[in-house]
């Protein structure tokens, strides 16, 4: 989206640079400032205002950094950047470690505000164009619905400033409750779902099926276990012996009920809306789900072969990137995802490497689930797996682009190096994407892989050098077809959500979901683990199931790829993956050499920094944070 309101001004600041003698300078207009009442007069000013608001989603998930990397997804391979604070478990309100500015909380109540600032001011009306009010409107319901809701499942409950403050009002404000916060949120979800009803808007832009597919993710997770507070002082002795658990959850009501308002509200997007290839009647094969799957992740913004860019109606709601939208340098505006994580023998810097706890948790085709144990799958662990695994993450000797485009040439068969060889003599050979790179030796991965989910597959596009269009998907469909599945389980509806999730495994290619109770309920979480990698949902999920301690607290657990050769065979040169000449073998290992990853019940929220807490005597700490 545009970004048009930098020069917009709004306040009307005294004239400068006037000489004292002149009598009138006070009443001196200043040329580059547009006042307050001048914006919500012109509707051009007043669109540009709330699209300005929109720049609170700043980059997405597409920061250096990424939220799989707090999760057990990935980890970040630069330490030093505040990420192991977390993992590790010391944040404390006066280290924060790393945040990212889509959820802080400064940031995002300076974005409040302008919400807030545009509801009071577009309701007197001022322009004629009823229509254009009404979107506006909406979209600033909708906005600080999506800002209260990143503040909401990182710290729990929050103050809810529904107002602009002047200049001499008391800021103290205390938190409200878990409950009145969803309240809130659902109720401007509620007003733009209206408001935006039947808007013809541009790309990036909130609409109907955003406000809904909001409401959906809210309710779901204000029916989960980590905000059932019986359940989650079940669960945790430190939310058990804490003061004020309304702050965490709900104290009291039906449970049930909240369920089914999930499932509701789930529904109502699935309804409004239609996904990508959701109507398959068996599974794809896998080449086409393969192919389905890369199409979702670009969401039509790349130009590959195979891309099919008719997968963007997933999208509900996300944050594009063009040319005009693109400011800062590489790693910092959003469109170099694949510089900040692809291989280093491309030239690239790692980052978000996967861990082996996700590549273990992808299934076979025939849907079993993967087994080192297994003498066959052990010899052989990137072979016959779900196709989504292909089109997220990149293993030894997985195709990727050309190499040539950005180095000497070394591996003219464009395949991923994780490993060491066998080379000429009994030598070793250290893998172009190994920290022992010929390439580049430094940027690369700790654990044996790459991100490749949301790196552009062009082979025209050169990770290194080239912005990448692609948007990030705050909302897609696929979600709320999880909400509901989950909502559905969590009542006793086995059939309705398997019948629902066997359409995402089957555009998949994967075999039909046929368990029920208990075995059902962990199977979707896998599938929604799998399906939504990357996508900043696992790190929620694992809280709100208050499995985190299972899984987000797991070591870090890497491969090592060693190539022998086969008896009588030879060393070709330049190195390239070939199963007729090596024998590969495969060890998965604990690596604590970049984080000692723990669990402590703490981290089920995020603490309030110490500068917010003082200057607020109101505000009340979470849990585990006022030691």
């Amino acid at each position: 989206m545009k970004n048009i309101l930098k020069n917009i001004v709004l306040i009307i600041c005294g004239a400068l640079l006037i000489s004292s003698c002149k009598r009138d300078f006070l009443n001196t207009k200043q040329l580059n400032a547009i006042s307050s009442d001048a914006t919500w007069k012109d509707a051009g000013l007043a669109q540009a205002f709330v699209t300005d608001i929109y720049n609170g989603l700043q980059n997405g998930g597409f920061y250096e950094q990424q939220l799989a990397s707090i999760s057990d997804e990935a980890v970040f391979v630069h330490p030093g950047r505040g990420i192991n604070i977390i993992n590790e478990g010391t944040l404390s309100p006066s280290n924060l470690g790393w945040q990212d500015g889509t959820y802080e909380w400064n940031t995002m109540y300076n974005r409040i505000r302008p919400c807030n600032l545009s509801l009071e001011n577009l309701w007197k009306g001022g322009f004629p164009d009823q229509v254009l009010n009404d979107r506006l409107r909406g979209e600033a319901h909708f906005l600080r619905a999506y800002f209260y809701q990143q503040l909401l499942r990182y710290y729990g409950a929050v103050p809810i400033v529904d107002h602009t403050y002047g200049i001499n009002e008391d800021y103290s404000i205390a938190r409200n409750t878990y409950e009145e916060c969803v309240n809130f949120i659902v109720g401007d979800c509620d007003s733009a779902a209206i408001l935006l009803d039947g808007k013809d808007l541009a790309k990036g832009r909130a609409t109907k099926l955003s406000a809904l597919a909001l409401k959906s993710r809210v309710l779901l997770y204000a029916a989960s276990d980590l905000h059932d507070i019986p359940t989650a002082k079940a669960n945790s002795t430190l939310i058990a012996s804490y003061p004020n658990p309304e702050l965490l959850g709900y104290v009291s009501g039906d449970r049930t009920a909240r369920w089914q308002a999930a499932k509701d509200a789930a529904k109502a997007v699935l309804d409004a809306g239609s996904g990508y290839k959701l109507d398959l009647s068996a599974p794809a094969s896998a080449a086409d789900a393969q192919a389905y799957y890369t199409s979702i992740a670009m969401g039509g913004g790349s130009n590959g072969p195979g891309i099919d860019k008719a997968a963007s109606v997933e999208l509900l709601f996300e944050r594009d990137f063009s040319p005009q939208t693109v400011s800062g340098g590489p790693g910092t505006d959003g469109t170099s995802v694949g510089l900040d994580n692809g291989p280093n023998g491309y030239h690239n810097w790692a980052g978000n490497v996967p861990i082996q706890e996700l590549v273990d948790d992808y299934e076979m085709m025939d849907g079993t689930k993967f087994d080192w144990t297994n003498p066959t799958e052990k010899a052989a662990p990137y072979k016959n797996r779900d196709p989504r695994f292909y089109a997220t993450i990149l293993f030894d000797g997985a195709d990727w682009k050309p190499r040539d485009k950005i180095t000497s040439n070394p591996d003219p068969a464009n395949q991923i190096q994780t490993g060491q060889y066998q080379g000429a003599g009994g030598t070793t050979i250290a893998g172009l994407d190994t920290r022992q790179s010929v390439v580049e030796n430094w940027n690369a991965s700790w654990t044996g892989y790459y991100m490749r989910k949301f790196i552009d597959p062009d082979p025209a596009v050169v990770d290194n050098n080239t912005r990448q269009y692609v948007p990030w998907p705050v909302l897609r469909y696929t979600e709320a077809v999880f909400n509901y599945a989950e909502a559905c389980i969590e009542l006793g509806q086995d059939a309705e959500a398997t019948t629902w999730l066997n359409k995402i495994r089957f555009r998949a290619g994967m075999p039909a979901i046929t368990e029920t109770g208990t075995a059902l309920r962990d199977r979707y979480r896998n599938e929604r683990r799998i399906e939504m990698a990357y996508e900043e949902q696992r790190y929620h999920d694992a809280r709100r199931w208050m499995i985190a301690p299972s899984t987000l607290g797991r070591p870090v657990i890497d491969i090592n790829v060693v190539g022998t050769l086969k008896a009588g065979q030879v060393a070709p040169s330049p190195y390239r993956h070939d199963e007729t000449i090596y024998n590969y073998s495969y060890t998965p290992f604990i690596d604590n050499g970049l984080e000692n990853r723990t669990w402590v019940d703490k981290m089920y929220f995020r603490p309030l920094s110490r500068d917010e807490v003082n200057k607020n005597s109101k505000l009340i700490q979470n849990p585990g944070y006022d030691q």
